[in-house]
């Protein structure tokens, strides 16, 4: 039999890019999970603040609750905190600096055609294979 786990990626991304689209055309804004965040931590996103709230709780709950009533999927995070820690805080500097995060750029900025959103995709993309070469490969750590 055919291993059926790609299926749950495609449902992911077809999902992923589902609510970008309606996020775009209800709000008439891009739905940047980085940006939605950034502006309830800053206040700069005050206006809609219940918006962002409402948005970044489903991010948080909506697959815990798809897990409990499910499966819990299979992942192969490392058992090193201090990686996973390192990681994030690898990640949310990334964010920062390239203005925008995997659902700005790569599914919102990509499916725009956004020179930005294309040259932040490929810089994040490479920066991960990088990271996985260095981190897995040469240093053993994940």
């Amino acid at each position: 039999m055919i291993e059926m786990d790609w299926i749950w990626g495609l449902v992911g991304g077809l999902m992923i890019g589902g609510a970008a689209a309606l996020f775009l055309l209800v709000n008439g804004r891009i739905m940047g999970a980085s940006g939605l965040l950034g502006g309830l931590v800053d206040g700069s996103g005050s206006p809609n603040r219940a918006e962002r709230a409402a948005f970044i709780a489903g991010l948080v709950t909506v697959p815990a609750v798809l897990a409990l009533l499910f499966f819990e999927p299979e992942t192969n995070l490392t058992p090193n905190l201090a990686v996973v820690i390192s990681a994030g805080l690898l990640v949310g500097i990334g964010t920062r600096l390239a203005n925008g995060c995997t659902s700005g750029h790569g599914v919102c900025g990509i499916s725009r055609f956004s020179l930005r959103g294309m040259v932040a995709t490929v810089f994040y993309l490479l920066a991960g294979g990088f990271s996985v070469v260095i981190f897995r490969h040469l240093l053993g750590v994940i």
